[in-house]
């Protein structure tokens, strides 16, 4: 035979063909080898509440299931439910410090533990239309906006056009259409003036970070400590016994050393003799930096920062704060998903946050 009329031989894996890959399990095979109803399988891996199934069968489900490396389909999954189970978290664009990391991560556990599959979204550089279209496009279930982008009465009404049963604000000021959880940062920025006042301070500064975004927390703290000052000069000139005027001025300063030292240097000419600043991070800062000018603490300046972190309480002098009493993650989660099982136009407001000056050695 010529080896024109040769028939050509199927390929096998020695000349290079890829291995056909294994079937994809399904809820059939788990079923199978559990020993169960597809079902059962179903109730057991999508957490059904409703239906009893003993600890045991579960057991097995989950354990063919990860013997077959079956994971459920999200897709069919919603379409039975007729919603997703993500909660869309928009990632902070700005450094939020540790105080909010942890209560964001103990969110993030509690609505895993209510079986919802938390994303988190990557927003910077996007208008709130465009990245309220992106997030409309994942069909979340309820979204949680750390106030970092302004959303509108329309972005809300976008994205439950789009699935969402609740859009959460975190924030100063509530969104039409959306459920606000409000963090009174006014109410930092007063603590921690009053507390300086009491201590018989008069002339204040507030550190204003110039790290773009934080405006969202330093401009109610600012507001807040204005406040404090304006009801000091209030009480002065009604002629209350030991009332006289407090000024408060803000004071730029980055997270750095090198900014931190070039307002230290310059304090002495400001006429200040405390000072708020921003919260416990750049109040270490700012202290370090007042150290090596010589200025000395609190005989100098007082300094009191906010969040009441561990490492304030280890540096000498001990830094006096104001301590945030933040919700639990758990208690975060039941708002969701209560919001979530029982959508409702009528939207609720909860304040989650309270405040109080600690005082130390720094003040």
């Amino acid at each position: 035979m010529s080896q024109s009329s040769k028939s050509p031989k199927p390929p096998t894996a020695a000349s290079g063909s890829s291995t056909p890959r294994p079937p994809v399990p399904t809820s059939a095979d788990v079923a199978r080898l559990a020993g169960v109803s597809r079902a059962t399988v179903s109730y057991v891996l999508n957490n059904a509440e409703a239906v009893r199934i003993s600890e045991p069968t579960r057991r097995k489900v989950r354990e063919a299931a990860e013997e077959l490396g079956y994971v459920p389909h999200a897709a069919a999954r919603s379409l039975r439910a007729g919603h997703t189970r993500i909660v869309l978290l928009p990632t902070p664009n700005v450094p939020i410090g540790p105080l909010y990391s942890a209560f964001l991560n103990e969110l993030q556990w509690a609505l895993r533990r209510l079986d919802y599959t938390v994303v988190q979204y990557g927003s910077l550089g996007l208008s709130g239309d465009e990245a309220v279209r992106a997030w409309a496009e994942l069909r979340p279930v309820a979204v949680i906006s750390l106030g970092e982008i302004t959303l509108s009465a329309h972005n809300v009404a976008t994205l439950k056009r789009a699935g969402a049963r609740a859009v959460i604000t975190m924030g100063p000021v509530g969104v039409p259409g959306a459920h606000a959880l409000v963090m009174d940062q006014q109410e930092v920025g007063a603590r921690a003036a009053a507390h300086l006042v009491e201590r018989g301070r008069r002339r204040i500064g507030v550190v204003v970070p110039e790290e773009e975004g934080l405006e969202l927390f330093s401009a109610p703290r600012l507001a807040g400590a204005r406040s404090v000052a304006s009801t000091a000069d209030a009480a002065g000139a009604a002629g209350a016994e030991g009332a006289e005027g407090v000024r408060v001025e803000p004071v730029p300063m980055a997270y750095s050393e090198e900014s931190a030292a070039a307002l230290a240097a310059r304090w002495r000419g400001l006429g200040l003799d405390a000072v708020f600043a921003y919260n416990d991070e750049y109040a270490m800062l700012l202290m370090r930096a007042f150290q090596d000018e010589g200025l000395r603490i609190p005989e100098d300046v007082a300094v009191i920062g906010a969040d009441d972190l561990l490492i304030g309480r280890l540096l000498r002098p001990r830094l006096s704060t104001v301590r945030l009493e933040m919700p639990t993650g758990d208690h975060l989660a039941s708002l969701v998903d209560q919001a979530v099982r029982e959508p409702t136009e009528v939207t609720e407001r909860h304040d989650l946050m309270a405040a109080e000056a600690v005082h130390r050695e720094s003040t």
